[in-house]
């Protein structure tokens, strides 16, 4: 067995879309359209890496309550630095670097367009 994909919930396809690939690099690896049923699944991954993201779009739904069970999806990336400089001049919304209690910064938090909250992790 293996984890096939992780599905978010998006209010903006395109600008899902833009966020994913210009803040991570992911690429489109398939679409699925479906007008009757007025839905459409986009699904993404990281070069190098099968996993995908599921992107689904419920056309005219005005967004979504995250409530209060999600917690986050994870990307490790070797230079933790260089990408959260990155994302701060991109403007994206991202926290400092942090820390678990004693220990060195590992990691850091960005916010897709839908509020989802993403961990960035120092690759180990």
């Amino acid at each position: 067995m293996k984890m096939a994909h992780t599905c978010v919930r998006v209010k903006d396809l395109e600008a899902s879309l833009n966020f994913y690939q210009e803040a991570f690099d992911f690429v489109e690896t398939r679409r699925r359209d479906f007008p009757e049923n007025k839905f459409t699944l986009v699904y993404l991954s990281l070069p190098g890496d099968d996993y995908e993201l599921e992107l689904t779009y419920n056309y005219d739904h005005p967004g979504y309550d995250l409530g209060d069970g999600y917690g986050h999806i994870a990307i490790a990336v070797p230079d933790l630095e260089a990408l959260h400089e990155k994302h701060q001049g991109a403007g994206f919304t991202v926290t400092d670097l942090k820390g678990l209690p004693g220990t060195s910064p590992s990691y850091y938090f960005i916010v897709d367009p839908d509020g989802y909250k993403i961990e960035v992790i120092r690759e180990k």
